[in-house]
């Protein structure tokens, strides 16, 4: 832990242009992942921190191993994991450094949170809130066998696996996580935190909204849109709007019941205000 702490570029911030910029600063909320690929994005290998140490965030380091592999892009500095049960593991060759406050200590250092599953998946955005760092902050890690168009854009924060394809005009947020051989085509947008699980396939235009988490093989019909915080179950088939904050199973998908208890934010709320007001589709 020593060695991270005083590694060149992770003490304090020196004065002048290197000292990471603050979220009025930032640069752009958005990628163009063959930037990434092609090294034009990134001239120098950065330090990077995985914040999390389950299966996520181990899936994570092997695409930061495989792209390294490509072209090298990040110094894995570690995992950091509030379990102190953890503490000192090794994971994937890398060791778990300690909690999450460690990151107030190496201010240089770029981050990924990779928390999450099916029975806790706002723990991302909560985690994200809690740390409040700008946008600059945070890196986007793409595997080096994900196949994304030019015109598409992926957000700080976001991890794309293995296998996944971007065809054309989508649009993926921050802290987005997708998983192997997702397929995502034409003009679909993916909002803030979402997660889409192994074999997700949306059809073009599909919104998915802030937080929502697809389980693997759920196929979404095009030009629909599924809610903020909703829940889509493994292998479903959607063929109508899924509303904010439930949870839909099944072959054509219906409601099942309330996502973690039914909680919906005033944003949230808003934003599906009237949607299925009558119970359709359910």
């Amino acid at each position: 832990m020593a060695d991270v702490l005083d590694a060149p570029g992770s003490g304090e911030p020196a004065d002048g242009p290197d000292t990471v910029e603050s979220a009025e600063g930032a640069p752009s909320a958005s990628v163009h992942p063959a930037s990434v690929l092609d090294g034009s994005a990134a001239p120098e290998v950065e330090d990077l921190l995985i914040i999390g140490a389950g299966g996520f965030a181990r899936e994570t380091a092997a695409a930061v191993a495989a792209l390294n592999a490509v072209r090298p892009t990040w110094r894995l500095l570690g995992f950091l994991d509030d379990d102190p049960l953890l503490h000192g593991r090794e994971l994937e060759g890398v060791g778990v450094l300690g909690g999450t406050d460690l990151v107030a200590r190496l201010p240089k250092v770029r981050v990924v949170i990779c928390v999450g599953n099916p029975r806790g998946y706002r723990a991302r955005a909560r985690l994200v809130d809690r740390l409040g760092l700008p946008e600059s902050r945070y890196a986007t890690v793409i595997h080096p066998s994900a196949q994304i168009s030019a015109s598409c854009t992926v957000g700080p924060g976001s991890v794309i696996l293995a296998l996944a394809t971007l065809t054309a005009c989508v649009e993926v947020g921050a802290h987005v996580a997708v998983m192997p051989q997702v397929v995502l085509t034409h003009d679909v947008v993916v909002a803030d935190h979402a997660t889409l699980a192994s074999g997700v396939l949306l059809g073009g235009g599909v919104r998915i909204e802030r937080g929502a988490y697809l389980g693997a093989g759920a196929l979404i019909r095009e030009q629909l849109v599924v809610g903020a915080w909703a829940q889509v179950g493994m292998g479903s088939v959607v063929l109508h709007d899924v509303p904010a904050a439930e949870v839909w199973v099944g072959s054509p998908a219906r409601y099942l019941r309330p996502a973690e208890s039914g909680r919906k934010t005033p944003a949230d709320a808003y934003a599906h205000a009237g949607s299925h007001a009558n119970g359709e589709h359910r």
